[in-house]
């Protein structure tokens, strides 16, 4: 693990702690925007419940408000998620103490150890939780928003663990907080409450998807795209426009991929 503490469930304490904050950073998003699920037309509704059970759920990524978001739509889904986050909000005093109390994972980016991010999210999926993952590893780069093509992590903790992948996509949340100009924005969004909506997609069984056989590099790539298309394609019924690229826009592959 490399010097990295093993993940524990958090006990009841924890779980207090994460309602308590659920419900504040709630009451406060609501008075910036409002985030609501879309309801679905032409195609066969989602459950209104996340699977009980493990289970790695994933999202577009879009402004740094998003995890704070994702854990908010799981809850009203009736799950607490444990969200996979860089190492530096760790390291914040207050908020580094509360992300790990509440069971949150850090990713090391960048580094040699980025990997040994999913060995604690295998640890929380062997305990039954729900795993949040950011599949882009970073919020998109594309001017349009669009989410950007995956990294192969998700897939490959999916294989590993055999936990399904629920794909969740969310539309307008770089209106809550806009990476330039985040207090202004912040400001303005007491006056005019933009709209987040939401939408959650089919469970994905990414080992039946590989077949009997070990995937190799390449098919577990494959298999990441497939991934990243399905939430292309929520984020494409939510904005009622058709994505550049259907699993995700191009960008420079990293040597770490978590």
């Amino acid at each position: 693990m490399n010097g990295m503490s093993d993940w524990k469930r958090p006990g009841p304490t924890g779980a207090l702690v994460y309602a308590v904050a659920a419900a504040l950073l709630g009451g406060l998003v609501t008075v910036i925007t409002r985030l609501r699920f879309a309801k679905s037309r032409g195609r066969r509704r989602a459950a209104r419940n996340l699977p009980a059970g493990a289970v790695i759920i994933v999202s577009n990524h879009a402004s740094y408000v998003d995890g704070v978001l994702l854990a908010l739509v799981c809850r009203r889904q009736g799950r607490s998620v444990r969200l996979l986050a860089t190492a530096e909000v760790f390291g914040l005093p207050l908020i580094g103490r509360l992300a790990r109390r509440i069971g949150f994972i850090p990713v090391a980016r960048g580094s040699d150890r980025a990997a040994d991010s999913l060995d604690q999210a295998a640890l929380a999926l062997e305990a039954g939780e729900a795993v949040g993952i950011f599949p882009e590893g970073r919020t998109t780069r594309d001017p349009h928003h669009w989410p950007e093509r995956a990294k192969t992590g998700a897939a490959r903790l999916a294989l590993r663990t055999g936990a399904p992948i629920v794909p969740v996509a969310m539309v307008g949340t770089h209106r809550v907080l806009d990476k330039r100009r985040p207090i202004r924005s912040i400001l303005f969004n007491l006056v005019l409450r933009p709209e987040v909506l939401t939408r959650v997609g089919e469970p994905i069984d990414m080992r039946k998807l590989a077949g009997e056989a070990e995937p190799t590099p390449e098919q577990v790539r494959q298999l990441s795209d497939e991934m990243m298309s399905r939430i292309v394609r929520l984020v494409e019924e939510l904005r009622e426009e058709i994505a550049p690229d259907p699993a995700g826009v191009s960008r420079p592959e990293s040597p770490h991929a978590a």
